[in-house]
């Protein structure tokens, strides 16, 4: 969705990297598989909110704890994971990504 010049322009994608690389104005978007991909690992940890995470500054997350091969792979590609228990916030199913709001927010 984007302006257009007396309305809104709507374009359809089917890639969410190209989507992302075309609207960062980037060359090249990596895509971190929940649980690296693994069959089994993957789903779970997707269910345990292994990708929703929060990030606080560039190269650096929080993330539950309990998400162990999503972690590592953040790790592995150089980000810096802070861990947090989350066996009560959970409940609400949710991650620390989906419970955060802003402090300050610019004027629109």
């Amino acid at each position: 969705i984007e302006p257009d010049a007396d309305d809104i322009k709507i374009t359809k994608s089917e890639s969410l990297k190209e989507t992302l690389e075309e609207a960062l104005h980037v060359q090249e978007v990596e895509l971190i598989p929940t649980g690296d991909g693994d069959p089994i690992i993957g789903p779970r940890e997707q269910w345990n909110d292994g990708s929703n995470t929060l990030t606080i500054r560039p190269g650096v997350v929080v993330t539950y704890d309990r998400n162990f091969v999503s972690n590592q792979l953040l790790r592995d590609k150089g980000i810096k994971v802070l861990e947090i228990k989350g066996s009560e916030l959970v409940r609400g199913r949710g991650g620390p990504r989906c419970m955060s709001q802003p402090i300050y927010r610019e004027d629109i």
